[in-house]
This record gives C-alpha cells, sequence and structure tokens, in this order.
C-alpha cells in the first residue's frame, strides 16, 4: 500500500482524504467492472439531484457479486478505516456509482451528517471510492475541501473555500473521514465515470444498508469470519447486537452454506 499505513492516517487526520495505490490487483477492479456491467444493465438513473438523474447506482452489492467482498475485506483499506475509527467498525454501504456524460455537480455535504450527533464529534464514519475508471476532473472525479472535517460547528462551504479534486488512476482508492466536506463532480466528458463506494461506521451505530436483510445468512456464512464482523454479525463491546446475550457469530455459524 502507498503510502505507508501511518502516512496515510496521518493524512486523513490532516487533511481529512488520502488517495491508496497498490491496495488490490488490477483484477478484483476488472471483475468490479464486469459485475455492474452486468448488473447495471436495465438499472434506472437517480430519482433526485443527491442521487443524479444522469447518475446509475446499485445498491446491496455484497448481496450479488463475490468481488465485492474482496473489496469490503480489503487488508489495507480496513487498516486504514481502524486507524481512523478505531477496531470497532461495520460496512455501512456499498455501492456503485456510474457518473453518466451530462451529469451535473452533486452538491457539496459531509456523511456524517445522516446521523443527528452534536458538533464536534470523534469521527463515526469513514469512506472510500474505489476507482474503476481513472477520475478527472472532467469525468466527475470526487471534489473535497480539505480541512473541512476539522471546521468549528455550524461552518458551512463558502465561495473561498478551496476544493480539489481527487483525480486517480484505475486501481487507486480514495479514503475521507465522514465530516469532511466533498461532492460528486460534474461530467463533462463524453464518458462515464464508475467508481464503488465502500462507506465504514462505527459498529454501535446503524448501518445505511439494513445488511441483515439485505444479504441471505447462508451466503454470509461463506464470508471470512472478518467480513461476517464487519457486516453486522457482531457485538460492540460489552454486548450491542447480542443475541440471546451472545455474539450473533454463534447464531450463523448454525446457517447452512451455500458452497
Amino acid at each position: 500500500m502507498q503510502p505507508a499505513l501511518d502516512e496515510a492516517i496521518g493524512a486523513v487526520e490532516r487533511d481529512g482524504y488520502v488517495v491508496l495505490h497498490d491496495v488490490a490487483p488490477i483484477g478484483v477492479f476488472d471483475a468490479a467492472e464486469a459485475a455492474v456491467d452486468r448488473l447495471a444493465a436495465d438499472a434506472p438513473t437517480g430519482r433526485n439531484d443527491f442521487e443524479g438523474h444522469h447518475t446509475v447506482r446499485l445498491y446491496n452489492l455484497l448481496a450479488k457479486d463475490p468481488v465485492f467482498a474482496s473489496i469490503a475485506d480489503n487488508d489495507d483499506v480496513v487498516a486504514v478505516c481502524q486507524g481512523v475509527l478505531g477496531p470497532h467498525i461495520q460496512v455501512s454501504i456499498i455501492l456503485a456509482i456510474r457518473i453518466l456524460p451530462g451529469e451535473t455537480a452533486q452538491g457539496l455535504h459531509r456523511d456524517d451528517g445522516l446521523f443527528p450527533l452534536p458538533d464536534p464529534h470523534p469521527p463515526v464514519v469513514f469512506n472510500t471510492m474505489w476507482a474503476v475508471d481513472d477520475f478527472t476532473a472532467a469525468n466527475g472525479g470526487t471534489r473535497l475541501i480539505p480541512g473541512s472535517h476539522r471546521w468549528p460547528p455550524g461552518r458551512r462551504p463558502g465561495p473561498g473555500d478551496r476544493a480539489v479534486v481527487a483525480e486517480m488512476p484505475r486501481g487507486s482508492v480514495l479514503a475521507w473521514v465522514g465530516n469532511l466536506w466533498h461532492e460528486g463532480g460534474a461530467n463533462t466528458s463524453d464518458r462515464p465515470r464508475l467508481g464503488i463506494a465502500m462507506n465504514y461506521n462505527q459498529a454501535w451505530l446503524r448501518q445505511q444498508e439494513n445488511q441483515y436483510l439485505g444479504i441471505p445468512a447462508d451466503l454470509v456464512a461463506g464470508f471470512s469470519e472478518r467480513l461476517q464482523r464487519l457486516v453486522g454479525w457482531d457485538i460492540h463491546p460489552p454486548f450491542i447486537g447480542n443475541v440471546d446475550g451472545r455474539n450473533p457469530l454463534r447464531r450463523l455459524r448454525g446457517a447452512p452454506s451455500r458452497t
């Protein structure tokens, strides 16, 4: 992984984001693209300005193709996430975002704004964007406001705040903390831009996607133990998420496997 783990965590703490390289073979990105092409054959575009009227979004990817398990369970990305949030994390949402030509900018926002927590608060959300295509300023590369995760409560972006575009090659991963102001950019090019958004949160928060209904238990039974815990089949110490007073992994291990 480039940069090294401690440098990556330091960049997130300082700037709010970092671009990671060499976290997975390029074949993972190829397989993700092939899976999205198959799944998106008849997919509609977004329902509102935030989703994007010229953007295709595919949700609940862990239930739809095995390649996405390797993305959610990536050693380097999980290590950076735990370095920022701490050891107890969960998969919040994993989706494909294909921004089509003609899409406008999404609008600056913070992803931890979903949770009604008073500001300031410790980091609770960690986002990643896997670049399946090259990300450029022209094709809708993610725009970020460096350092905005350290702004005082109530401050919002203004015309004088410097934004940067995460221009990065296919095979890279953009990682940023959930209280950093950012947006999907406008696609003024003549080609789509595909990324896989893989977001994590503190394990004591509710996930954006309902992983327990979205992913059948017999499919989760075939995941690695770490991924089983990441999708929520675990407790947050001392006992949040228990089943009959026990860790839910005990219940899961009684589920039949699809192998």
